[in-house]
């Protein structure tokens, strides 16, 4: 049967083991401690724990700790990681170092939340991958510290976001992401704050209301890219059973659930999406809630025949919005060199 994973334990089951093995039940908030505020990757580390309980720890339980299988480096300082899983399975997390002088501390950290994806947008690399199987808690949770040791070894500073905008669905792998930004967030975890955490998903309508249900206090990123069903079910077939008046009445609901500003990103590409035709839509869309709009430039990959739309496209499409009274930021794409900007992640070796 082979040793149990004991980070899929929560503390309350860890402490009925201990108790039944007669051990302490005290022991189990240590135990806890370690794994998810220190982020202990073997029973030798726990040091406040006698010999004899580590050893019986490590006799029934395993840690099955992500490693870095490759690493590269951009030319502008972005940093992607190739993770290897347990299982060998490989995964890629991005870091994210700012580049403006008026937020140098901003390091942001990009994870995964499947192996694979199965939503076969047309524009993103991972779409083309099987999805294998979902992350764990524990996996996203391993990323997010492998990321942030690499910002304080090459930047000198900590993490202060994390976007789950790596391979995969978020939202098809619900329960892991919840836990996992429970493990990051909580003053027994991590400690980060939620309102630095976003997570994106491509419109699983069902699961963004459950979001509002749950009442999370991270930020939701949608990725649109289109705002009429016709052109968005070309490059996103899960338009098709998540509609557009679908998402909006889903995003309405979460909005008023959590009150919670939704974030809109929008890949503008050449004479597809560009128009002032597609900026009216787009605009008329977001009407529904509270907004801002990210412009993203689209980062090439080999299986698709998109270009990026034109400086003076991009200028009067983001005009256009910005005169209706709409916030829009362009972002200008990190670690293309290394096929580590949005889109580009496929788990390369």
């Amino acid at each position: 049967m082979g040793k149990q994973d004991i980070r899929k334990l929560n503390a309350s089951q860890i402490k009925d083991w201990l108790v039944q093995n007669g051990e302490q039940g005290f022991r189990a908030k240590q135990v806890h401690e370690w794994l998810w505020k220190k982020s202990a990757l073997s029973f030798e580390q726990m040091t406040n724990l006698s010999l004899p309980t580590r050893e019986l720890l490590n006799t029934h339980f395993e840690i099955r700790p992500l490693t870095v299988d490759q690493q590269q480096r951009s030319n502008d300082g972005t940093i992607k990681s190739s993770f290897k899983l347990y299982d060998g399975n490989l995964v890629e997390g991005v870091l994210i170092p700012a580049l403006r002088t008026d937020d140098l501390d901003r390091m942001t950290a990009c994870v995964s939340s499947q192996v694979g994806c199965s939503l076969t947008c047309k524009f993103c690399a991972t779409g083309y991958m099987d999805r294998k199987r979902n992350l764990d808690a524990a996996e996203i949770y391993d990323q997010v510290v492998a990321i942030d040791r690499q910002a304080k070894e090459n930047y000198d500073a900590p993490l202060t976001n994390i976007v789950y905008m790596g391979m995969g669905e978020p939202l098809l792998n619900y329960k892991n992401v919840l836990e996992s930004v429970d493990r990051i967030t909580s003053a027994d975890g991590l400690g980060m704050s939620p309102k630095r955490i976003t997570v994106s998903t491509a419109g699983i309508a069902k699961m963004i209301r459950q979001l509002g249900d749950d009442a999370v206090k991270f930020n939701l990123a949608l990725s649109l890219h289109a705002a009429n069903d016709t052109k968005r079910d070309q490059i996103m077939p899960i338009n098709e059973s998540n509609t557009l008046d679908v998402l909006g009445d889903a995003l309405t609901y979460f909005y008023r659930k959590t009150g919670t500003r939704i974030t809109f990103e929008y890949i503008l590409f050449y004479n597809f999406n560009d128009t002032l035709q597609d900026a009216q839509e787009l605009w008329k869309f977001t009407k529904r809630v509270p907004a801002k709009i990210n412009i993203i430039e689209y980062n090439p990959i080999a299986e698709a025949n998109f270009t990026n739309t034109d400086p003076q496209t991009l200028d009067r499409f983001a005009g256009f919005l910005e005169s209706k009274g709409v916030t829009v930021n362009v972002r200008r794409s990190r670690g293309k060199d290394i096929d580590a900007a949005c889109g580009q992640l496929a788990g390369k070796k």
